[in-house]
């Protein structure tokens, strides 16, 4: 059976007394789970707040097209945003290890502003442009340094009024791994979902309001029979390239539509 999971729609799956509200923007299914109270956040195991859950085609699909479908991710980032100050977006994860690439290859794809004076701005037809900041801090294997002491050495000097963070996650259940974006406003704890817990990252760690997105990529698997002697398996999509750029490009339209709703994604892409 698989245990491992980052996405609290999972976890609430039997909880007495918590129940998902469901609607459907632009084709995407999407459910609404809050988590209220101590007694059920100490049952479920996750920080009081609200959680939602976008279901698509999976992001491999060759029907599958982000631009058509972003906007109900955008409208919920935004629900969720503070209406003005600068915004850091940050990339978590291993560029070099495809699924765990999501946060950085969508890191890739949001429009930094915050460097983009608004005379120059005004002038490029590109006004009003929200602020934002753009990250990727890499690992700590790589760096040295844990992404959250990174993010809020950040907040400390740039001051955002929120911070959006970007990670790959890991589901229980396979038919959720690639088709499934989990948006919440109580942050993030990396690497969680696969036993290798890193510093939370959260509003009480940074100091600002921490939205964390993410598409699980990986799911724990308990080999039986002949196999079991090989331990618990991580394992991942065969067309996990296909997936982590689409969602990528997902997770990037949405923000870029979040942060910048008078500009298209495709004139967006134009400026990188």
């Amino acid at each position: 059976m698989n245990t491992r999971t980052d996405l609290t729609i999972e976890l609430a799956e039997g909880i007495d007394g918590l129940s998902s509200e469901e609607s459907v923007r632009n084709g995407v299914k999407i459910s609404r789970t809050v988590i209220g109270d101590a007694e059920t956040e100490e049952r479920i195991g996750r920080p009081q707040g609200c959680y939602y859950t976008l279901e698509m085609l999976p992001f491999s699909d060759a029907a599958f097209e982000p631009d058509e479908c972003f906007e109900a991710a955008s409208d919920i980032l935004r629900e969720l945003l503070p209406a003005h100050g600068c915004v850091l977006a940050a990339g978590l994860g291993n560029s070099s290890i495809t699924p765990d690439s999501i946060g950085p290859k969508a890191a890739g794809r949001i429009l930094a502003t915050r460097h983009i004076s608004a005379e120059l701005a005004e002038k490029c037809g590109l006004s009003p442009l929200r602020m934002t900041a753009v990250i990727a801090p890499g690992v700590l294997g790589q760096t040295g340094v844990e992404a959250a002491e990174y993010l809020r050495w950040l907040c400390e000097g740039l001051k955002p009024s929120a911070v959006i963070v970007i990670d790959a996650m890991a589901a229980r259940s396979l038919s959720r791994l690639g088709r499934t974006l989990q948006i919440c406003d109580t942050g993030i704890s990396p690497g969680s979902g696969v036993g290798n817990d890193r510093p939370r990252i959260d509003s009480a760690y940074l100091g600002t309001r921490v939205i964390s997105m993410g598409v699980p990529t990986v799911a724990e698997l308990h080999p039986e029979g002949r196999h079991k002697a090989a331990g618990n398996m991580m394992i991942t999509p065969r067309e996990i390239d296909l997936l982590t750029d689409r969602a990528a490009r997902f997770i990037a339209a949405a923000v870029n539509g979040a942060l910048q709703p008078h500009l298209h994604p495709t004139e967006i892409m134009k400026l990188f």
